[in-house]
């Protein structure tokens, strides 16, 4: 029980520290631009789809708990984990090779876009800790604690990816 609380503990180590320094890292990436590198133009659509792929896994894998599925429901999730982090890859490397894209809608869809954006853009950097938290007691075997914990989870990473999607959609007129 010990060597579970010392691993636990070591665990929450690790995911404070990613869970800080990644929005810190991306926020500074994004005044960094790299010169004479080709723009990397192609990949919003890459990692916009790679968030729609992320919310279908997401539904699959809750389908598959339900359903006493327990090792697809895991490897489905260690897959949205490791497109999770595919994604922010590419994230970080098109924004420091391209300018900001402006957004160009006007009226009513102006405020919704800015609306689903800054939602995003909050509960993506929120669900960071929640996502290796729930992913670290369920590999600690402590099934209860990340029932509950995924329970919260769930829904705010479904939104990111469903929301990543639609505002890639809303602002790829605008590229």
């Amino acid at each position: 029980m010990e060597a579970v609380a010392e691993k636990e503990k070591k665990f929450n180590r690790i995911i404070t520290v990613v869970s800080i320094v990644v929005p810190v890292v991306v926020a500074c990436l994004f005044g960094v631009k790299i010169p004479n590198v080709e723009r990397l133009g192609f990949l919003p659509p890459i990692y916009a789809s790679i968030n729609g792929l992320t919310a279908v896994l997401l539904l699959m894998a809750v389908w598959a708990i339900k359903n006493g599925r327990q090792r697809l429901h895991q490897n489905i999730m260690t897959g949205c984990v490791v497109l999770s982090a595919l994604f922010l890859l590419m994230y970080i490397a098109y924004h420091m090779t391209a300018e900001s894209t402006s957004y160009g809608g006007e009226g009513v869809v102006r405020y919704l876009y800015f609306f689903i954006l800054i939602s995003h853009i909050i509960l993506s950097i929120i669900i960071i800790p929640l996502v290796l938290k729930t992913y670290a007691r369920a590999y600690l075997k402590q099934y209860e604690a990340h029932r509950k914990l995924a329970k919260i989870t769930f829904p705010i990473w479904l939104y990111v990816a469903i929301t990543g999607v639609i505002v890639y959609l809303m602002i790829s007129p605008y590229y």
